[in-house]
């Protein structure tokens, strides 16, 4: 039985740092009730060892349980969308990052820190991709491309180069280039440079999947690949479509599920994996906890349309 649920704003790391983070899980914990033997911490911007010691030490000092789990948010993504928790999952939101776990236990995962650390993915560069694009379009560098109307008219500019100018002075911030995802995502439809940068982020999701299962072992076994993330969410077809076809050229075996359980239920399933809890308690631990989502969601579009 679900004895506790809240939902409040986001608590990423790298946005807040560690202890604005944690205090924004405070209040959370509070108002869900509070008080647990076992908590779960699984946060987006904890992506090295260090981060993830670092993390379980400031959770244990707060006292918010005896026994403290502490990783990065996609490991809840491959265990919602699996119904066993073994194999991979891939997650592109605003960036991108991968996690393995094989059947013995052990896991893999990339360091997802952008450029240095070799990755490229999310809706930050699927941005600046049409971004590039719609410039060098403009100017004849490059192909014509309808990035280069839709591009500037998204953020109510003329043109590629004034956009480019006013980023440069800062009066744009660069970070929303972000944005600009779901519109080249949309343009791949009928613009062959925008199906190029679908592409090209459905082959780095298939070699980020690929490499992992390498990395476990598990590329010649049956094994979920799950996709989760607003850009892998989206239900975009071509890019979809782009990853099962990576996928089953790699391993006939493999399966490519989108996430349909929210990350907080992988979490909770992580925690009753942790329990020794049965099949029957995960069953209603993801029906009620999909539910009080659910709720929460349908309150939240209530009030906006209020508000509206």
């Amino acid at each position: 039985m679900l004895l506790g649920f809240a939902h409040g704003p986001r608590s990423s790391v790298d946005r807040l740092g560690l202890n604005g983070s944690l205090d924004v899980l405070a209040r959370l914990i509070e108002e869900a009730g509070g008080g647990a033997d076992l908590a779960v911490l699984l946060l987006a911007g904890i992506d090295v060892p260090e981060e993830e010691d670092e993390l379980r030490a400031a959770a244990e000092a707060r006292g918010w349980a005896p026994r403290i789990v502490a990783g990065n948010d996609t490991f809840a993504v491959l265990r919602a969308g699996s119904e066993t928790g073994i194999g991979v999952a891939v997650t592109c939101g605003t960036g991108v990052n991968c996690v393995g776990v094989a059947p013995d236990g052990r896991h893999v995962r990339y360091a997802s820190l952008g450029t240095i650390s070799g990755d490229w993915g999310g809706g930050r560069d699927i941005g600046l991709a049409a971004l590039f694009a719609a410039a060098r379009s403009e100017d004849g560098r490059g192909p014509r491309t309808v990035l280069e109307q839709l591009v500037p008219a998204h953020f109510g500019v003329g043109t590629p180069s004034e956009l480019a100018r006013l980023i440069h002075l800062d009066e744009i911030p660069q970070n929303r280039v972000a944005e600009l995802s779901p519109l080249t995502l949309a343009a791949a439809a009928g613009d062959e440079v925008a199906r190029e940068i679908v592409d090209r982020q459905a082959a780095e999701v298939v070699t980020m999947a690929v490499a992992a299962l390498e990395r476990l072992g598990l590329t010649g076994e049956r094994a979920d690949v799950v996709l989760g993330g607003g850009v892998l969410q989206s239900g975009n077809e071509r890019l979809l479509r782009g990853v099962e076809a990576g996928l089953r050229a790699a391993g006939p075996h493999l399966c490519m599920r989108v996430a349909s359980s929210p990350p907080i239920v992988g979490a909770a399933l992580l925690a009753l994996d942790e329990l020794s809890a049965g099949p029957e308690a995960q069953a209603r631990l993801r029906a009620e906890i999909g539910a009080a989502v659910r709720r929460q969601a349908d309150a939240a579009l209530a009030t906006s349309g209020s508000a509206t």
